[in-house]
């Protein structure tokens, strides 16, 4: 049987790309290695899904994909975050945001989103083989002339390749699209994972593992002198740090580690001067002046935290009570609460990666219709385009408009 499309790839735009053209009344496969769908979609915003970014203003949102800027309007047009908030709350999964226009799921669970997709596609028609991994892809004259699953080949008019990036190989995410497109004579970004957490050198700093300082500025910074800094919610992890302040700079101190091991310096009150934290750390003290200072210093910190940062002061005695806190020690305090400070050794792999940079250089794909130049029966989804963004739901948008322009073009 031959098909109009064949889809390589079931996570979000492979799933977003199959039901499109089906609604158009094309006949489609979809071809999922895994034996389920989502398998990657399933764990992100840990497992919350980060749905979308709900930045109303394409100028403004198109901004944050870098260089792609320009190359991303014509296609945002046609499917952005209105069309993908219409899209899943007309199929009954209202949505909610929350801070930095981050968009959720109000369930707040990832497998919901899997299942609006998958209900998406049954009822249109999309014919899925699960458990079913492509081991070869067919070319003659510059077309796809089949792909081959074990002993068996299917063939189609046009071809959807949605095999997502490095990011979580566990999901299966092996990178196979990359070595296909690179097959068929593309060019192809080797990716790296850019959207990913820090390691550091210090075990207390791992021992906050699970504790969140929200509102928190972190320096980090070279002996040269250069440095970066970030505001925003940092999550400690038994490896070292995380969250989304962090994620986002994961890139820029990946080329600092280039020069040397990197200085991080997290301020946990960026709104105070030393001066003005030790006048407040001498109110909360004098509201609870007969308590005894290790549990005072829980007003102090982050949930979770006091116990191994007041262990960062050894010269300060945490049974005494809070009246007998000396003005040097409680300045001594206030100079740990404004600069934590330890090391960062390197950057977690593809395994702990949100995104994964690389891919298909953008000027071999018309990005309005996400066709590649080389193969006219070829289009290319999502993670394989070689497209930069921060972590914040523009990732998921991405795939979210690229699939579904691929599967209105086909």
């Amino acid at each position: 049987m031959e098909y109009d499309v064949i889809v390589i790839g079931g996570g979000a735009a492979g799933m977003m790309a199959a039901g499109q053209a089906a609604r158009r009344g094309k006949k489609v496969l979809l071809l999922e290695r895994n034996r389920r769908l989502g398998e990657k979609l399933r764990i992100t915003g840990g497992t919350r899904c980060n749905i979308t970014n709900a930045e109303k203003n394409i100028r403004v949102l198109l901004s944050k994909y870098g260089e792609a800027e320009q190359a991303l309007y014509s296609s945002f047009s046609e499917f952005g975050v209105k069309e993908t908030f219409e899209f899943f709350e007309s199929r009954g999964l209202p949505l909610k945001v929350e801070a930095n226009n981050r968009a959720f799921p109000q369930t707040e669970k990832a497998l919901d989103v899997v299942k609006v997709l998958e209900d998406d596609m049954k009822k249109v028609g999309v014919r899925m083989l699960l458990g079913t991994g492509v081991t070869r892809i067919d070319s003659k004259s510059g077309r796809i002339t089949g792909v081959a699953v074990k002993d068996k080949v299917y063939t189609a008019r046009n071809y959807i390749l949605a095999t997502g990036g490095m990011s979580h190989p566990e999901t299966g995410s092996t990178g196979d699209g990359f070595k296909w497109l690179q097959g068929f004579g593309h060019m192809v970004e080797a990716p790296t994972p850019t959207i990913v957490p820090l390691k550091v050198r210090e075990g207390w700093v791992k021992k906050l593992s699970g504790a969140k300082a929200e509102g928190a500025k972190i320096t980090f910074s070279l002996p040269s002198g250069k440095k970066l800094s970030r505001t925003g919610s940092i999550l400690f992890t038994h490896f070292g740090i995380s969250g989304p302040t962090v994620l986002n700079a994961a890139g820029q101190v990946a080329d600092m580690l280039q020069e040397s091991a990197v200085t991080a310096r997290i301020d946990l009150y960026p709104s105070m001067d030393l001066g003005i934290l030790d006048k407040h750390i001498a109110k909360v003290f004098d509201a609870h002046k007969n308590k005894n200072l290790k549990n005072v210093f829980r007003e102090l910190v982050p949930p979770g935290t006091s116990e191994i940062l007041l262990e960062q002061i050894p010269t300060v005695d945490k049974e005494t009570k809070v009246h007998s806190v000396r003005k040097e020690d409680r300045r001594v305090i206030a100079e740990l609460l404004k600069g934590l400070t330890f090391t960062v050794t390197g950057l977690m792999g593809f395994e702990r990666a949100v995104v994964a940079d690389g891919g298909l250089i953008l000027r071999e794909v018309d990005m309005r219709t996400m066709r590649s130049k080389k193969f006219e029966n070829l289009y290319v989804t999502g993670d394989l385009l070689h497209i930069t963004r921060p972590s914040g739901g523009y990732s998921l948008q991405l795939c979210w408009t690229t699939g579904y322009v691929a599967g209105n073009s086909v």
